[in-house]
């Protein structure tokens, strides 16, 4: 798992080309795929509509934060494709490390690489063009890094 996420890390940065990102979002099968993927391991938290949890960004009293919105209203597209698969991987408590809580557990060993790359396909895809602009230019900054 870890080998797979530091050759997307070297593949992000060493090749310009894929400065876009690693997400296949514009790839009809594979982000059908992901809506599919979507539906079964993330809707029940994220919402079928990818609205989040309501007040998604209040502690509850345990001290975890509600599942947040893919939408345009959360702030998925601001993280570079790399951090969205890290996340999605490993979980965000295991990520951030320290005292932070969440309920994210990660699904690397529950969905593969491509899987987990679909799910963030069919999110990206769902985004304006605006947005999936910005959130390009995001993966081109942190490729340039």
């Amino acid at each position: 798992m870890k080998s797979t996420l530091l050759a997307a890390g070297f593949l992000l940065t060493a090749h310009p080309l894929l400065a876009q990102g690693l997400l296949p979002y514009d790839d009809p099968a594979r982000v059908a795929n992901g809506e599919t993927l979507y539906a079964e391991n993330c809707a029940a938290c994220h919402g079928a509509d990818l609205a989040g949890q309501p007040d998604w960004q209040v502690r509850d009293a345990d001290g975890y934060l509600p599942a947040p919105p893919h939408d345009t209203s959360g702030h998925t597209w601001h993280h570079p494709d790399a951090l969205l698969v890290r996340i999605v991987t490993e979980g965000t408590e295991a990520l951030v490390g320290g005292t932070y809580k969440s309920r994210m557990a990660g699904y690397g060993d529950i969905l593969s690489q491509a899987e987990i790359m679909d799910i963030l396909a069919y999110i990206k895809s769902t985004w304006p063009a605006q947005v999936i602009e910005m959130h390009n230019d995001i993966n081109a900054r942190a490729a340039s890094n």
